[in-house]
């Protein structure tokens, strides 16, 4: 161990020990086409030319007043974008395709049972239900300009029909992933001081008919708890006319929206011309303990966002059929799904269900029979297809131009995987980086003109200067090969705008830590404290490490669960890996490492051996786990995120919350008895924790909700 090594590590520096893997570069083919092929527009969106420099990107939209202030700083860090400019987002994502592209599909809704028949939603359709259901809202539910309506809503077209319709009356939505539980679906509702919710009776998942509309009652007794009443709750039916639910519709409170619609036929809105910096949306954050985060999104600088990093990142072209897999419960569906795409005039594929029903073969078998060009998913799902279907993509005729990569960063083996197998060496994969409070991309390649890099998301997006502090506010220099917190220096018109009804709080946790001067105006005094660990390579990449509280801190050696989970999965029978904390006498805390195998393979004392000596090998004996645990299944949200905080929980003999709303609470026990089980046979009696070890358990892996 060397002195820098065995030195004690500020809380920002995070032990970096993967290597820097080898460039791919883009196909010819797709550099011909690209929307973003000149050199020229890197020097466009340099330092020297902004805030300007995103007046390109507001100009894909229609404005109804154009705007005399790009930026204003007046109030730092509540920033304001494009300043005395007037639209309206719906109008931008609908109407103004209608002259050109009216017959044209907006949406292409493939149900989950296979059975059922795929819906394409032109944009006159889309026009026509966005119009009646914004009818609908204005004069049965009376809402105005400013006011809130929560949706509750699973992936079908009712869902960006319902924002669209709150986008053109001006009206604030919210909605909440429709895996998340009525309790908090509630506690959102409360803090938003919603009067409306837009439900659904029932939707698929794995093959069955959820019940979903039973969550309303909860979410409606959460909120009246919270001291907030609910005057109406709007339900979509999965089948119009065929209730799916067992909860009974309560009279005078629910409505059924295919009945009422019919009042509303063939009326038209005029799409209300809204301030630039006017709110389009809420979008609470998820996994925390304490009061739910609504991030505040605008109207102008967000849209601009989303449609100028669809078009350059994305390379979506009027040809395309573009498919996000993802959840428009979460920011990456808004963005990507609705807003982003919708304004370039897009054909987007939706889709109702799970990857693997009926089988891990699903999404190729959509993309070939659509002719899907884009392909945008997340590392979870890529590794959960990558699991039980390694060898599904080459059966199918599907041919991909572009792939993105999107919520955590993507370990090189698994991205190996995508780029090879899934894009059979044909497509240009975009590894981003961003949150939910980010509005879109921040860091990623732009896919023409700078090469790939296995598990690097690559350089600041076009706009966009990241930096990394340690925690004296000093720069971790590029190559250095020391971690620290990536910070963003400058705003950007896709930063959410405030925590609703919680601006101190917005302060404190993003622009606190490094703000050089609270009363200062000028922008370049206040850096976005992004929370997540990264190190920069010597061409300037990043390599995100994962959140700043999902480090594990062995002997003064902190230790980054990305790189540790990635070690794991170079294990060729390893299909899923995750590393959690646990508290040790001696050293403070260990890891111990969870793995999950591929389909057939037995679990063994060998592999848990490789598993051990492959992290051993990549990274250094101070991680070597003190124990390797083989499961069938990790405990995963509804959305497919492995919920690191309840194996945390287990692994230190811990209470490890509510597990109702997993999609797999049952195999929390199985687990349990597995782990405890052994640990008690070997003699690790459970102590009981500090509450500051409680703290750290229960929030580990917080992020991953």
């Amino acid at each position: 161990m060397t002195a820098e090594q065995a030195a004690p590590a500020s809380a920002a520096q995070i032990a970096v020990h993967w290597r820097e893997e080898e460039y791919r570069h883009p196909p010819a083919r797709f550099i011909a086409q690209a929307n973003a092929g000149d050199p020229r527009i890197l020097e466009r969106f340099g330092e020297d030319h902004f805030p300007e420099c995103f007046k390109e990107y507001a100009d894909l939209l229609s404005w109804d007043a154009y705007w005399h202030t790009t930026l204003d700083t007046s109030n730092a860090p509540f920033w304001r974008w494009f300043v005395g400019g007037r639209l309206n987002a719906c109008y931008n994502c609908v109407d103004r395709h209608l002259p050109s592209s009216r017959n044209k599909a907006a949406f292409i809704w493939v149900p989950e049972p296979e059975t059922e028949r795929t819906e394409a939603v032109t944009y006159q359709e889309l026009y026509r239900r966005v119009n009646e259901f914004a009818a609908l809202l204005r004069d049965f539910c009376r809402v105005r300009v400013g006011d809130r309506v929560t949706f509750h809503l699973p992936m079908v077209p009712e869902l960006p029909v319902s924002m669209l319709a709150c986008a053109r009356l001006g009206v604030v939505h919210s909605e909440v992933f429709g895996g998340f539980s009525g309790s908090a679906c509630g506690d959102r509702i409360a803090d938003s001081g919603s009067h409306i919710l837009v439900t659904m009776d029932g939707y698929y998942r794995n093959g069955e008919l959820i019940d979903h509309k039973a969550k309303a009652d909860e979410a409606l007794a959460t909120a009246r708890k919270l001291g907030m009443e609910v005057d109406k709750v709007l339900v979509w039916r999965r089948h119009p006319g065929r209730y799916a639910s067992a909860s009974p519709m309560v009279d005078g409170r629910d409505y059924f929206v295919d009945d009422l619609i019919k009042e509303y036929r063939g009326l038209l809105v005029e799409p209300v011309s809204m301030p630039a910096e006017a709110p389009l949306f809420l979008m609470y954050t998820s996994g925390t303990t304490a009061r739910p985060k609504g991030c505040q999104h605008s109207t102008g600088g967000y849209l601009a966002y989303v449609a100028g990093t669809s078009k350059y990142y994305q390379d979506i072209h009027p040809e395309d059929t573009y498919w996000c897999f993802a959840d428009i419960g979460w920011i990456t569906g808004h963005s990507y799904i609705v807003y982003g795409p919708l304004a370039l005039g897009t054909t987007s594929v939706l889709y109702e269900g799970v990857p693997t029903y009926p089988d891990p073969g699903r999404p190729w078998r959509i993309a070939e029979r659509l002719g899907v060009t884009i392909f945008h998913t997340a590392p979870t799902t890529i590794r959960m297809l990558r699991k039980l279907g390694p060898d599904e993509p080459a059966k199918y005729d599907y041919h991909f131009k572009h792939m993105t990569t999107v919520g955590e960063p993507i370990e090189p083996d698994v991205w190996r995987w995508y780029y090879e197998v899934v894009g059979k060496r044909e497509a240009v994969i975009v590894d981003t980086w961003w949150q939910t409070e980010n509005g879109g991309f921040l860091g990623s390649t732009l896919p023409a003109l700078q090469p790939m890099k296995p598990g690097s998301c690559g350089p600041g997006v076009l706009g966009i200067y990241p930096v990394i502090y340690d925690e004296d506010r000093n720069v971790v220099e590029a190559g250095s090969g020391r971690a620290g917190n990536i910070c963003i220096r400058n705003p950007w018109p896709g930063i959410f705008q405030t925590i609703w009804g919680q601006p101190e709080r917005f302060v404190q946790l993003y622009y606190e830590k490094y703000c050089r001067n609270k009363d200062s105006t000028d922008w370049h005094d206040w850096p976005y404290l992004a929370g997540d660990g990264a190190v920069q390579a010597p061409d300037g990449y990043f390599r995100i490490l994962g959140r700043i509280d999902d480090v594990i801190n062995v002997a003064g050696h902190r230790l980054g669960t990305k790189e540790l989970e990635s070690a794991s999965l170079t294990v060729a029978e390893v299909a899923e890996a995750a590393a959690v904390p646990v508290v040790d006498e001696l050293r403070g805390r260990v890891v111990e490492m969870y793995v999950a195998l591929k389909p057939g393979i037995a679990a063994s004392a060998e592999i848990e051996a490789k598993v051990a000596g492959a992290i051993e090998t990549e990274i250094g004996k101070i991680a070597r786990p003190r124990s390797v645990w083989i499961v069938p299944d990790m405990p995963k949200t509804r959305s497919g995120k492995i919920m690191r905080r309840v194996i945390a929980g287990i692994s230190n003999f811990a209470d490890v919350g509510d597990v109702s709303t997993l999609a797999n609470p049952e195999i929390v026990d199985d687990i349990r008895h597995r782990v405890q089980g052994v640990k008690v046979s070997r003699g690790e009696v459970p102590r009981e924790l500090s509450s500051q070890e409680v703290e750290e358990i229960t929030a580990f892996g917080r992020a991953e909700g």
